[in-house]
């Protein structure tokens, strides 16, 4: 029986030629790829700086200290997203405040707005929490599977607030919005953006990340921090608390090779996203998760959506596929519900329910055949 992964990392022979030129140089930590491979992203996303990392929740943690997120300050997150957004939150010594997602699963800006009306005040230059009385200084937005959030919507709502934006763009490398009518690649027009290149991402580096922005100031700290806050490199001078963030050579290597194949796979993934569509719209009680109308997502995985709880259950579908070798994955447990967050304050989480309850995550390597998903579709519809 042939298995067909969830999401499988390809190499060509590029990525091995890399490699080797790495090995026999002896530059397998610092070296020449990790110029190469910051300023191809640099040249993708038309982000002024890019700052490697050693992997996408590295990328967050440092963007947060960058954006001046103190201890007991608060941060606004989304409850359906992958833990580590969560988790950089506690590394500053700051406090989550969850939200509810919205029909394209990522944070619900009615929500937030009405939270900010509702439950917040401004005082002396910052938004402070009413219950808490804790100043809010960020928000870490997540575009889920590559969709994009509204983010100029979202700049509207902050921006009075004095409240930062971290864009956590782990999933969406490739992913585009329309601001004043041309395409700008998601990460770019915020405070930070962060990427990933973790193995199960449109790109690998077999573990690495990215911090996109227009700041100096961040990118120079950021660079600062994640090299062990090191003032002289002869002397062993720190002078503050630093990170071992730093991408190794090894890692960019295999990174660089990759994007320079984006545009190719962004076309298979589009490809995917229009077979599945077009074969599950024919079946009574299930969709496919589309994209926002305002933006180009890079379709990192294709949502199955169950609209019929009598008809399909999820448990079924993906006991089933799996019986045949196909993987699949149900969305993350809902981050305010995980036992370490428990404590902290949600806001009238209702859609992230449904949404947990009626998803499931189809195969979308970028080498799905159409017989593949013919396949797939043919065992979840018996």
């Amino acid at each position: 029986m042939t298995k067909i992964p969830l999401h499988a990392p390809i190499f060509d022979s590029s990525e091995r030629k890399a490699l080797l030129d790495c090995i026999n140089s002896g530059w397998v930590t610092n070296g020449r790829y990790i110029n190469l491979f910051e300023d191809l992203i640099r040249k993708y996303t038309k982000s002024k700086y890019v700052l490697a990392t050693s992997s996408g929740t590295s990328a967050l943690h440092i963007s947060l200290i960058c954006a001046g997120v103190k201890k007991n300050d608060e941060v606004l997150v989304p409850t359906i997203t992958f833990v580590a957004t969560i988790n950089v939150v506690l590394y500053v010594n700051a406090q989550p405040v969850f939200f509810d997602s919205d029909q394209y699963l990522n944070l619900d800006l009615e929500n937030l707005q009405k939270f900010f009306v509702e439950e917040t005040y401004y005082k002396d230059g910052f938004t402070y929490n009413k219950k808490t009385k804790k100043r809010i200084k960020a928000i870490i937005a997540t575009h889920i599977f590559g969709n994009c959030i509204n983010i100029q919507k979202l700049k509207k709502i902050c921006f009075k607030k004095n409240i930062k934006i971290i864009e956590d763009a782990a999933e969406s490398l490739g992913s585009f919005i329309s601001i004043d009518k041309k395409l700008k690649h998601i990460g770019t027009t915020s405070l930070a953006g962060c990427l990933s290149f973790n193995g199960n991402k449109i790109i690998t580096s077999g573990g690495g990340g990215a911090i996109m922005t227009n700041n100096y100031n961040l990118y120079k700290l950021g660079k600062y921090l994640i090299n062990q806050a090191k003032e002289n490199g002869t002397e062993f001078i720190h002078n503050e608390i630093g990170f071992n963030y730093r991408i190794s050579n090894l890692h960019s290597s295999v990174g660089y090779c990759q994007l320079k194949k984006i545009d190719s796979i962004l076309k298979k993934k589009r490809k995917i996203h229009q077979i599945y569509s077009s074969l599950i719209d024919k079946i009574d009680g299930l969709r496919i998760l589309q994209n926002p109308p305002f933006s180009k997502s890079n379709n990192w995985l294709n949502i199955l959506v169950i609209e019929d709880n009598k008809k399909y259950k999820k448990s079924i579908i993906m006991k089933n596929l799996l019986k045949h070798g196909i993987d699949t994955r149900p969305m993350w447990k809902l981050n305010h519900l995980q036992k370490p967050f428990l404590k902290f304050q949600s806001y009238n989480i209702k859609n992230a329910y449904v949404h947990f309850k009626n998803t499931i995550c189809l195969p979308s390597s970028h080498n799905l055949k159409k017989e593949n998903i013919q396949k797939i579709i043919e065992i979840i519809k018996n």
